[in-house]
């Protein structure tokens, strides 16, 4: 037979629509939170993060690493 799931699968809430973020600095100590422990920048999916917020949250981040305040992917 079919396998059941024994979880429900909830979905995610973007941290900047919860706490109505209107801007993303690229100088924000939390951007370090969306990021692995390489420097990438971790996927929405993961995340949480709608969208609209990800495009704007990894142009932070790239203006940071261009800025040398966050690190490039090793």
């Amino acid at each position: 037979g079919r396998m059941r799931r024994r979880f429900s699968i909830r979905k995610k809430v973007c941290y900047f629509c919860e706490n109505k973020v209107s801007y993303i600095d690229y100088r924000d100590s939390h951007l370090q939170n969306f990021l692995t422990e390489r420097g990438k920048i971790v996927p929405s999916k993961l995340s949480g993060v709608c969208m609209r917020h990800q495009r704007t949250l990894s142009a932070a981040v790239k203006t940071a690493r261009s800025l040398a305040l966050l690190p490039y992917s090793r």
